[in-house]
């Protein structure tokens, strides 16, 4: 079929683009071209899949490919959602491009003018709903655009449109089940451009990360494949780790818009407490809120230049505030999907912001790399098991693990030319002297001991010092730990001996004043 654009000539394009309020860009353009090449060099039905990371504008694409298409073919097009919230703003991108569109809503029972529209849009639960009922069809439907197709509540209304095209938009191919791989229903994926490219066209803003290491022991892994809410609510609702959250929300993130994702409701809460507490002007906003608050919070957030807002699920898709300066990840997640869904949310080019701060308190970057990193999609599409076994494992990653006193931290040792301490090198010495490898702890004992002396003036100087430690206490413990394959027990027993000892050393070393 021949394009509209082919027709009509650049020029004659661009004042329909002027009139609807978009501009399209070249990569957008060229994604259209590209789908309606494939389409056009099929001589049967085919389901495509379109990738382009988040805020390249995927809306806008599909919007003006279904205008493009119903001109060009005379057939309707059928727009799959799976929140109420994108419905609407999918069809006011319709809209905006001039095509005449319907929602369906759970409101709508029957459709006796769908006659007057060419394009539907609706959640795929409640078209399924309909579709289940003998009175209810759409007719004519020659293309079916499923938005975030790597949700699987899709699959079920395949059945209903065996004749016409399908075309997927997704930031990520890959399935948000394992068990049920998207090459299984999309015949090809047709790739976008990469967030490094958009991030040097300037479309995206860079995003400058900080990782902080948090130990996830003591997370499980649900049936789908995630952490579980409840062990992921339990490590993330804890005083230290809130104290890790605001220590880095102030070294990085202080004074600017931040929007900090969470896995469940009371750390959001939690975090909401902490903050307030501690003087700054934050909001709290889960999927408890009814519409009217959430349009209040979500418009404060907006007028307001350094406000935190602390969140839970619901502003991972269909959620676009450019002014956002900062993203925590404040969770931690097993889904590729949803680490590109959450920092997405801070990448929208507004003004003079070329970057925006991402601090990462899940392991998530070790996880999956950093979020700009070159990733081999068409990879992941045709082979989503091997590039899941290839993501390191909760262990691999925390054996990587390099502790760095903090600068701050760094001061109140400041008479010690020297802090760190390797201890896998000097498990090899104790090893290769014929000692018992405990040794290698003993000596690592006695320069923290040394440290807390050299900058105390009195015992209880010293005690408080040896309280500071515990982060890199931690850290050497966990890494003699894996050099001896120590379970789990066994290495939070040596973290309290091996703090027992120490401050048991200072005491015996600096005694109390008489």
């Amino acid at each position: 079929m021949q394009t509209e654009k082919d027709e009509m000539g650049v020029e004659q394009i661009d004042k329909l683009e002027i009139k609807t309020g978009k501009k399209l860009y070249d990569y957008q353009h060229d994604a259209i071209d590209r789908i309606l090449e494939t389409l056009e060099s099929k001589d049967h039905k085919v389901n495509l899949l379109y990738q382009l990371p988040t805020g390249g504008g995927k809306t806008v694409i599909f919007s003006e490919f279904a205008r493009h298409y119903i001109k060009d073919t005379g057939k309707k097009v059928l727009i799959l959602t799976h929140r109420i919230e994108l419905c609407g703003q999918t069809s006011a991108m319709l809209t905006e491009f001039g095509v005449n569109n319907k929602i369906i809503n759970s409101k709508v029972k029957e459709l006796p003018d769908q006659a007057d529209y060419d394009c539907f849009v609706a959640m795929v639960e409640t078209l399924n709903n309909r579709l289940m009922e003998e009175d209810f069809k759409l007719d004519n439907i020659g293309l079916v655009i499923i938005d975030e197709a790597h949700y699987n509540s899709f699959r079920k209304l395949f059945k209903h449109f065996e004749f016409a095209a399908i075309l997927g938009v997704t930031a990520t191919p890959l399935s948000s089940n394992v068990k049920l791989p998207m090459k299984d229903n999309y015949d090809q994926l047709i790739i976008g451009e990469s967030i490094g490219s958009l991030i040097d066209k300037k479309f995206l803003a860079k995003a400058n990360t900080t990782c902080f290491d948090v130990n996830l022991n003591s997370l499980t892994i649900g049936i789908n494949g995630d952490y579980t809410v409840s062990s992921s609510e339990r490590l993330y609702s804890n005083f230290l780790m809130q104290e890790k959250l605001m220590e880095a929300y102030e070294e990085k993130s202080k004074g600017k818009k931040t929007l900090i994702f969470n896995s469940g409701i009371r750390t959001s809460e939690a975090v909401y407490e902490t903050f307030t507490e501690a003087g700054y002007d934050i909001r709290h906003l889960d999927n408890k809120h009814n519409e009217k608050e959430r349009r209040e919070i979500l418009d404060w957030f907006r007028n307001t230049p350094d406000a935190i807002l602390t969140s839970v699920g619901i502003l991972t898709t269909g959620f676009d505030e450019p002014s956002i300066e900062s993203i925590i990840l404040n969770r931690a997640t097993k889904s590729l999907t949803l680490y590109h869904q959450m920092i997405g949310r801070g990448s929208r080019i507004l003004g003079n912001k070329t970057e925006f701060t991402v601090i990462d308190l899940g392991n998530n970057a070790a996880r999956f790399g950093m979020w700009d990193s070159p990733i081999d999609w068409r990879d992941i599409f045709k082979y989503p098991n091997q590039f899941l076994e290839t993501v390191p494992s909760d262990d691999q990653i925390q054996r990587n693990f390099t502790y760095k006193m903090p600068d701050e931290l760094r001061q109140r040792f400041k008479n010690s030319d020297e802090v760190t301490f390797d201890i896998k090198a000097e498990y090899k010495v104790v090893l290769s002297e014929k000692l018992k490898p405990r040794v290698a702890l003993d000596r690592s004992i006695e320069q923290h001991v040394q440290m807390c002396l050299d900058n105390a003036e009195d015992v209880f100087d010293a005690l408080e010092l040896a309280g500071l430690l515990v982060g890199d206490i931690e850290s050497r413990v966990r890494h003699y730990s894996y050099c001896i394959n120590g379970t789990q027990n066994y290495t939070q027993w040596l973290e309290e001996d091996y703090i027992r000892k120490m401050k048991a050393t200072i005491r015996e070393k600096k005694p109390l004043p008489v």
